[in-house]
């Protein structure tokens, strides 16, 4: 791999530079010759922006039952994000045993019960950072600072795209705006910038920002094209004088990818094709989504939304994507717009977990009917967890001292790996848990790609998605 990025940086400025650089663009920079044989082709990434509660989700927690309302004491120092800690605080909605697994699961997820026994839970994941931004960033990019590759950034780099009309990897954002960080969460970095995330907003009036011209009475499709390629040709001259930036090579191969676009993307976005039942299992409304007045999030727009990006993502990834990040909330605001639910746990997070479990579960079970789930791998996770505790009366802090992610599909098999206390405080064994490395290292392993050895050189460092860190989590491979 060494030799061949010196070959593109001697040849980088070039027109057989930009020729060749594009055809490495398309099949990865691996080329097809994988570390060991792969069980996953592609990735989605189910993202609950604003930390998701992992006790009243999928952690079942009785000791917090057991002492609602007790002064909560976990026997050690306890710092907060905003607060300090209230009572023990029970979740406001019941558990039940799903699955012959018996997992036992939240009200508010209840639909995932339907798919449970497919899902490796991992509750002992452990964060570095309470701030959301930090906190975000540690989970799509693998570090807690700005400057680094998103892990779909990775994937496209190494295995490139299998569809040369799509991007390879696509950002479907909650629709009400970008969660923190924006898109830094999606970007390239250092990789080339092909490899950045596409944002595509299903259900809207412009899913994919300038991707047509707007309507006139002059512009006509022959002169339309006549522009892109006299654009084009003076893109080339201009980076033919300037060699090493691939960023103009990225920009001619997005003139060329947004005209294939215009008739793949737009077939890929269309739900209308699919039949009734397919619609109906992923909770897609006749009339759209039902939001009242007051912008506030409910049940039946939650359901709309993140049910109808599911379904786009699973038509990206039979069209050949590699990466599709699916997210659920944005950044802050009011009314309560994400899962950082502060003040009331219950009003925040019934509508967006209802709704995206009904998005998830339906994806699930659309790939597994299409025989596509042993080759697609689901990652659901969120920045942090939340605490054991109250915050005020109804809210909870920030926890990222211990958390929930879950994997489906692409080789993994289902059970639980890793416990939370009896709290749902901190990992149940201190001296073994988990961290976004060891995720990240397994998606790539699912993906034929040794972690430790995708790695790109920048100022003088051997970087790679994992950093220096990350172990396989073994045991949950079928």
């Amino acid at each position: 791999m060494t030799d061949r990025r010196r070959f593109l940086g001697a040849t980088a400025g070039s027109f057989t530079g930009l020729a060749l650089g594009d055809l490495l663009a398309r099949d990865g920079v691996l080329g097809g010759k994988l570390h060991h044989p792969p069980r996953a082709k592609r990735v989605v990434q189910l993202f609950m922006a604003g930390a998701a509660s992992h006790v009243d989700t999928f952690d079942h927690k009785p000791l917090l039952k057991k002492k609602d309302g007790e002064d909560w004491d976990p026997g050690e120092t306890v710092e907060l994000f905003q607060s300090t800690p209230g009572a023990t605080f029970a979740s406001p909605w019941e558990f039940r045993p799903y699955g012959e697994c018996g997992k036992q699961l939240s009200d508010i997820v209840a639909p995932l019960g339907d798919v449970v026994d497919d899902i490796a839970f991992v509750h002992n994941m452990v964060g570095k950072t309470g701030v959301h931004s930090q906190g975000t960033l540690l989970q799509t990019t693998g570090f807690s600072f700005p400057g680094f590759p998103s892990a779909g950034s990775w994937v496209s780099y190494a295995l490139g795209s299998e569809n040369e009309n799509l991007p390879s990897f696509v950002v479907l954002p909650d629709h009400r705006g970008f969660a923190s960080n924006g898109a830094k969460n999606w970007a390239t970095a250092f990789l080339p910038a092909q490899h950045q995330g596409t944002v595509i907003r299903p259900g809207s009036d412009s899913p994919i920002a300038d991707l047509f011209p707007p309507e006139s009475d002059y512009i006509t499709p022959e002169n339309d094209r006549s522009g892109l390629s006299t654009l084009t040709k003076l893109n080339q001259l201009h980076a033919a004088s300037r060699p090493g930036d691939d960023r103009l090579a990225a920009r001619i191969r997005s003139y060329e990818l947004a005209a294939s676009m215009q008739l793949s993307a737009t077939d890929a976005l269309d739900v209308s094709r699919e039949p009734t039942y397919i619609r109906d299992l992923y909770g897609l409304a006749p009339e759209g989504p039902g939001v009242d007045d007051t912008g506030a999030i409910n049940e039946k727009a939650e359901s709309e939304f993140f049910g109808r990006k599911c379904l786009v993502a699973r038509r990206l990834l039979e069209r050949g994507v590699r990466f599709v990040q699916v997210w659920s909330g944005n950044d802050n605001g009011f009314p309560r717009r994400n899962w950082d639910s502060h003040g009331d746990v219950k009003r925040d997070h019934e509508p967006l977990a209802l709704g995206m479990a009904r998005g998830a579960a339906a994806l699930i079970q659309d790939l597994k009917q299409r025989g596509m789930l042993d080759e697609t791998l689901i990652l659901w996770t969120t920045e942090f967890g939340r605490m054991p505790c109250s915050q005020g009366s109804k809210g909870r802090d920030h926890n990222p001292f211990v958390f929930t992610n879950w994997m489906c599909g692409g080789g993994i098999q289902g059970g639980t790996y890793g416990e939370s206390d009896e709290w749902g405080f901190k990992p149940q064994d201190r001296a073994r848990y988990t961290t976004n490395y060891d995720i990240h290292a397994t998606i790539l392993h699912q993906l034929g790609i040794d972690h430790e050895g995708l790695t790109v050189r920048n100022n003088g460092i051997d970087r790679r998605l994992t950093d220096v860190h990350g172990h396989v989590l073994r045991e949950m491979l079928g």
